[in-house]
């Protein structure tokens, strides 16, 4: 769990920093900077696509992740969560277009900070040998872009440390039953899975090319793993 705690820690400071450094940075540079981060996120989405070995394992993935997702409304729960937490810790400040702000920047950097092969097998390793040291690298990563984010997103970004907190520590106390059954061909295609989540999340809520609900993609991640033990048992 140390490198989940680390994790979480550079997020919130990273956010923290971001808050109190967004209203001293010009509006065109921070908008520069997300876009940036919007065009890295899509590259390297793209190169997360380009591991699978069946594209066809991804393409069904994707259908039937957002068939689940859209029967378990996951967006429409994030964003109440986001929508609690702002009423809880973001009273008075900007009405209707602070609410908007802060869901926005919960919703976005939640999805950029839990999608990913880093994630998982970074908690994998913490959970079974103790070594962090995948986690360490993607916390100096959340900590730069919590940063970026916050500073024109504003504080929602730091309550994202909760989920993403949650998220990896489970996986993390569960990774010796998630690695019984986990082979290279599983990872593979779920980074590729992964891969078209952090596209969705670049262009709609990053670079805001066009609305897309990508929480309600995130089953995709599960069945990504499955379809392939399924297929190895033909």
């Amino acid at each position: 769990m140390i490198g989940t705690l680390v994790n979480t820690a550079c997020i919130i400071v990273g956010g923290f920093l971001g808050v109190l450094l967004g209203a001293k940075l010009n509006d065109n540079l921070k908008q520069t900077v997300v876009s940036g981060l919007g065009l890295f996120t899509l590259a390297y989405a793209v190169s997360l696509f380009l591991e699978t070995q069946n594209a066809l394992i991804v393409l069904g993935s994707v259908v039937i992740g957002i068939l689940l997702g859209e029967w378990w409304r996951i967006e429409d729960g994030l964003t109440w969560l986001g929508i609690r937490l702002e009423a809880k810790f973001n009273k008075g400040n900007g009405g209707a277009t602070g609410s908007t702000r802060f869901i926005k920047g919960f919703l976005t950097s939640t999805l950029l900070f839990v999608i990913g092969p880093m994630a998982i097998l970074g908690s994998i390793q913490d959970g079974l040998s103790g070594d962090f040291n995948t986690l360490l690298i993607k916390s100096v990563l959340d900590g730069f872009t919590a940063m970026a984010f916050a500073s024109t997103l504003g504080v929602g970004v730091v309550f994202s440390a909760i989920p993403v907190f949650l998220y990896q520590g489970s996986i993390t106390l569960l990774a010796q039953q998630v690695q019984k059954f986990a082979t290279p061909e599983m990872m593979n295609e779920l980074s590729a899975t992964g891969g078209v989540i952090l596209a969705g999340l670049a262009i709609s809520s990053i670079l805001e090319i066009k609305k897309i609900r990508v929480g309600n993609f995130l089953p995709a991640l599960l069945i990504a793993p499955l379809i392939v033990f399924i297929l190895s048992l033909i």
